[in-house]
């Protein structure tokens, strides 16, 4: 099956975004309360599910979005669209999500089907603020969300065991956050935390369903690949 693809141009950043560090937290502070943790989340294998990433030129303030819609029991490419915009917010850690989130709205928007289970390569409430990229995106499309990073930022962990599917806690102080999970057998952990109206063993259960080969779900992988194009394809277009 062939996926389709949607492309949409977003040129410029929505009215009222913040623009300064202490605005963005409050935005934060604002919409945390929103994240719902008791639901289970759609079962793993079944339905679509979005992988959604982004790539950026910082030199000429561009970023470029990517979402791909797999079958979540076959991994078949379904859908995918992209998106590239301007950059929205200036670099710092805690707030990646300001920088990302309007481009990967109009990417997640651009696709002609339900996205399902929308994967971030990123943090849910692993985050400072417990409020990362996957909560932040869930709260705003109501989709459940998952994030999965490839390290554990500020948090600790101890080593899983070496076989595919050994987990451990994520812990900040003695709350666990989310948890480092072995896709792999012998390969460093990812680390996966929920975003939105998704269970953490169902986060978890997903990210391996979704990493038959790799270390990183195969969501995340095609969604990566698709960015860089579109990137690749409008920084070259500007030229």
């Amino acid at each position: 099956m062939t996926a389709g693809r949607g492309v949409v141009r977003s040129s410029r950043t929505p009215a009222g975004w913040p623009a300064t560090e202490e605005e963005a937290r409050a935005v934060q502070d604002e919409l945390r309360g929103r994240v719902i943790l008791d639901e289970p989340g759609p079962p793993p294998g079944t339905g679509p599910v979005t992988g959604v990433d982004v790539a950026y030129d910082d030199e000429r303030g561009v970023v470029a979005a990517a979402a791909v819609v797999l079958d979540a029991g076959t991994l078949t490419p379904l859908a995918e669209a992209t998106a590239v915009g301007e950059v929205s917010f200036p670099y710092v850690p805690g707030l990646l999500a300001f920088r990302e989130i309007p481009t990967v709205l109009a990417a997640l928007e651009a696709l002609d089907r339900d996205p399902g289970l929308v994967v971030c390569d990123g943090y849910g409430l692993a985050h400072p603020r417990r409020f990362g990229l996957a909560s932040h995106l869930g709260v705003l499309t109501g989709l459940p969300t998952i994030g999965v990073a490839k390290n554990p930022f500020t948090f600790t962990y101890a080593e899983p065991g070496s076989e595919r599917g050994s987990r451990s806690p994520l812990l900040a102080g003695a709350d666990e956050v989310g948890r480092a999970l072995r896709t792999q057998p012998g390969v460093k952990p990812v680390f996966v935390s929920v975003g939105h109206r998704v269970g953490l063993g169902t986060a978890c259960a997903h990210t391996l369903a979704l990493a038959p080969a790799y270390r990183i779900p195969e969501s995340t992988r095609r969604a990566d690949t698709l960015c860089r194009r579109a990137l690749k394809e409008a920084v070259g277009s500007a030229a």
